[in-house]
Parts: structure tokens; sequence; C-alpha cells
């Protein structure tokens, strides 16, 4: 398949969604992009008989990541926020290693930029965490504050998304190669 363009996927969002006040964080946007690109990833998963819970497992981790940070916008607290918003970092985390492990099926392409993708949406949480608790500096609880979350490659390269190999029929997805 070939790779998935972050313009061409934002174009099919309904604007039910991008109407929303929510649309505006960038954050937001990419965690929702990832948890497109996880379909994928986890119907590529699925067909390995060693990786079939791990795709249930990243599923649920990177549908997390926005779900988390939708919730936490609509809160009215800043407490409230906060905590939400460290639930999306800790599904972040968790796909992290979700997509470690599934690399030899997904491939070392598709599961580094997932990687990349998911240090820039951690990036970005770990900015806002401390923003909306009102911290200049992060207090006890999240004491990496002074590991800086850097991608290695441009914005462009983490929306031009390779795609696993697999083939859609009837049934489903099936793997070209493992």
């Amino acid at each position: 398949m070939r790779p998935l363009k972050y313009q061409d996927w934002v174009m099919q969002i309904p604007r039910a969604i991008t109407d929303e006040p929510l649309w505006t964080m960038e954050v937001y946007r990419l965690a929702l992009f990832l948890g497109d690109l996880a379909w994928y990833d986890a119907c590529t998963l699925i067909k390995h008989p060693i990786t079939v819970k791990l795709a249930g497992q990243l599923y649920n981790a990177t549908g997390g990541i926005s779900a988390c940070i939708s919730e936490g916008f609509s809160r009215a607290s800043l407490k409230d926020q906060a905590r939400f918003y460290e639930y999306a970092l800790g599904s972040a985390r968790e796909s992290r290693d979700w997509y470690f492990k599934a690399r030899y099926v997904v491939g070392e392409n598709v599961a580094e930029h997932r990687l990349r993708l998911l240090a820039e949406i951690s990036r970005h949480l770990m900015k806002i965490i401390p923003t909306v608790r009102g911290q200049k500096v992060l207090k006890k609880g999240i004491q990496e504050a002074r590991v800086e979350y850097v991608t290695e490659t441009s914005q462009i390269d983490l929306f031009d998304a390779p795609m696993p190999e697999y083939e859609e029929n009837a049934t489903g997805y099936t793997q070209h190669a493992i």
C-alpha cells in the first residue's frame, strides 16, 4: 500500500469533527491521524498468529490517546484537563511499546514512522500538561521533563506515513509478506 499523506487524510475528516474547537489542537489531530494509521497496522498484525493479541492492544492504546485528549479538552477544571492529558501521555508511551514489539510484522519503516509520530505527540503533551497545571517547572510526577522529546525528521516526514503491506479482500486484510 502506498503511503497515506496527512493532507489527504485531513480532507476525509467529517466537518462534525473539524468544526469543533478541539480540532484546533495539533496534538489531537496528530493523535487522531495515528489512530487511523493504527487501524491498518492492527489489520496487518491480526493476520500473524503471534501478534493477534498485540493488534488489539496496539489499537486500543493508540485510540486512547485522542480519546483522552478529547475528554481532557472538555473538562472545565484545569486539574481534570491535566489528568486526562497525562492519561493520553500514558497511552502514547504504551503505544510506543506496542509499536516497537510490532516492528517485525508491520515493518521497520512503518514502526519507525509511528515511533517518530508518537515522540511528536508526547512532546506536545509534555508541553501542555505543565501549562494547564499552571507550572513553570514540572514538579513531582513527571520528572522526565528534563528529557527533550525531539524528532530527527521534519513534520512532512511524519505526515507521509508508510503503510504495512496488506491486501484488502472480502474477509478483511491479507498480509503479503512477514
